[in-house]
């Protein structure tokens, strides 16, 4: 069956690969002869920790996760880990932060109710265009873990080279680069991501945590659900997880396996991505302001000479066939999300656009 599909360029909940919604569709009102769907099933039925288990496997050959890690499905997506890495990993009341944008800000803020945090390196002197110097941070000895937003969403900027965090715990963010390029799992202390952005539907994060940092003497005050060994030791079932986001993200880790893995998606982005820079580098009325080696694969930010332009670009490209690329709120213009199951047409179709329009105003 042929579908009347658009590109989407949204930042989350994205576009999803359509072999993967394809094969969601065959099995909605009968999974694999259960008479039921997913989303109708018990989560303690033999089927669905079936699905459970291949999607936890799946998950760990494709990032290659070593033994010494768990993989927790945790409600309440992404910004419910504001709240929880400071609740789980603060022993010292002290944590380092680098604020590179809108998210890390938000997890700023947030992990302050807990305790103590250090900003040690910030962008926001030139508007968070840039990745700061995180090559000799000044971490205190008595600091719990240093946390980064990997890649910024709204601001368009990605780490090209982690922090030398002098033997702290990393704590990253990977929201929305998660499975987009390879990943040394074990450079970090815990990897979480919000999975509306290359992974499947919203309400769910992947906690990745290193075994050693599950603990059970937390403060009084934080709540069962919110400890991450409560989820450890009951397997992701603690309470009823989401069932649907979990069956949706083992399709997409499958999807991705089949196709070549990580190293393959990571050339397929850089190819997209310079696609779109190098025609907005070279152009007259669009421009990018992140710095080059910062730039997001994933989220491209850019604008035109002014808002009302701005409003005007965003109103024919809609007219065109081209959703959701509208600018965030907090920095206007316009910004094109090119997630993993953005296909390079896509992009290139984008691009054909931008330069027509670009054409119509001069």
């Amino acid at each position: 069956m042929k579908y009347n599909r658009i590109y989407n360029f949204s930042a989350g909940p994205a576009m999803m690969p359509e072999e993967v919604l394809e094969e969601i569709a065959a099995e909605m009102m009968n999974y694999h002869g259960s008479g039921m769907s997913v989303m109708e099933m018990s989560h303690r039925s033999d089927t669905f920790q079936t699905i459970l288990n291949q999607t936890e496997e799946s998950l760990r050959q494709l990032m290659h996760i070593p033994d010494t890690y768990e993989v927790l499905f945790i409600q309440g997506g992404g910004t419910l880990q504001f709240a929880m890495v400071p609740m789980n990993l603060m022993k010292n009341g002290v944590a380092c932060y680098v604020e590179t944008g809108a998210w890390s800000q938000k997890a700023i803020r947030e992990a302050r109710k807990y305790g103590d945090v250090r900003v040690i390196a910030s962008s926001a002197d030139r508007n968070f265009t840039y990745i700061p110097d995180c090559s000799d941070l000044d971490i205190p000895d008595n600091a719990d873990y240093v946390y980064i937003c990997e890649n910024e969403t709204i601001n368009g900027t990605t780490y090209s080279r982690l922090p030398n965090t002098k033997g702290k715990i990393l704590v990253s963010d990977q929201s929305s680069m998660f499975l987009s390029r390879p990943c040394n799992v074990e450079d970090y202390g815990l990897i979480w991501a919000g999975l509306q952005k290359n992974v499947g539907p919203a309400g769910m994060a992947v906690v990745i945590i290193r075994r050693d940092l599950l603990r059970e003497d937390l403060p009084t005050f934080v709540p069962t659900y919110l400890n991450y060994k409560t989820h450890a030791d009951a397997g992701s079932l603690y309470n009823t997880p989401n069932c649907w986001a979990i069956y949706c993200c083992g399709k997409v880790c499958r999807h991705l396996l089949k196709n070549g893995g990580l190293e393959v998606m990571d050339a397929r982005n850089r190819e997209k991505a310079a696609l779109l820079y190098d025609f907005l580098d070279k152009s007259r009325f669009f421009t990018c302001a992140v710095e080059p080696q910062d730039r997001s694969l994933m989220n491209v930010p850019f604008f035109t000479p002014s808002p009302a332009q701005d409003a005007e670009v965003v109103a024919a490209a809609k007219a065109a066939g081209f959703e959701n690329l509208k600018g965030h709120k907090s920095v206007g213009g316009l910004r094109a999300s090119i997630y993993n199951a953005m296909p390079r047409e896509g992009v290139e179709a984008l691009v054909n656009f931008l330069r027509m329009t670009e054409a119509s105003f001069q």
